[in-house]
């Protein structure tokens, strides 16, 4: 990664905070566990029984506290985590990666207000010409929520993607800085 070593900064939203992991997020992120249709969302087995660990939690923590971009999605606490990956200087570009952990927090549009706040600090601070991601050709509210920030559905790796033992697409997806508008980042229903 071509990304600086500084820690990225705190962000903002309206209803919401996106901040550094902190130790405390190891037990909210215990508490949050392995849903099983939020897994199967980001690409893992569904009827996966292991139980997510202490351990499993304080990894995460390791990840997000060691990753140049990565911030948590703090909404009355942990409700999940937003990266900037493999960001590239020179080429002004970088992959995008968010995860709502909680079940409950699905649908509110916090996914939606989170993305576009991470891409206003994307295209402005860091001043990216390019943010793409890839998204499971069946998840569907996440596409829908990428195109809601200005995201273009760019192509398709066919059956890519082993999920509860049958292949699955994925959707590249892409937006470029002059197609993104500063958002309003209320989720809805606030």
């Amino acid at each position: 990664m071509n990304a600086s070593s500084t820690p990225p900064i705190e962000l903002k939203g309206q209803d919401f905070l996106l901040r550094r992991a902190q130790e405390s997020d190891v037990e909210a992120r215990l508490a949050l566990g392995r849903h099983p249709e939020i897994y199967r969302m980001f690409g893992g087995e569904a009827f996966v029984t292991r139980p997510y660990t202490k351990a499993d939690a304080e990894a995460w923590l390791r990840a997000n506290s060691e990753h140049p971009a990565a911030w948590i999605i703090d909404c009355d606490g942990l409700i999940g985590e937003v990266r900037l990956d493999n960001i590239d200087r020179h080429d002004r570009r970088a992959s995008f990666a968010i995860g709502i952990l909680d079940p409950k927090r699905l649908g509110q549009g916090l996914g939606t207000a989170a993305t576009k706040l991470v891409l206003a600090h994307a295209f402005g601070a860091l001043a990216l010409h390019r943010v793409s991601l890839r998204v499971l050709a069946f998840n569907e509210r996440a596409i829908a929520c990428y195109r809601k920030c200005g995201f273009s559905i760019e192509g398709r790796e066919r059956e890519a993607a082993l999920v509860d033992g049958e292949w699955h697409d994925d959707i590249m997806m892409g937006i470029l800085a002059h197609e993104f508008s500063a958002p309003e980042d209320r989720p809805q229903g606030k």
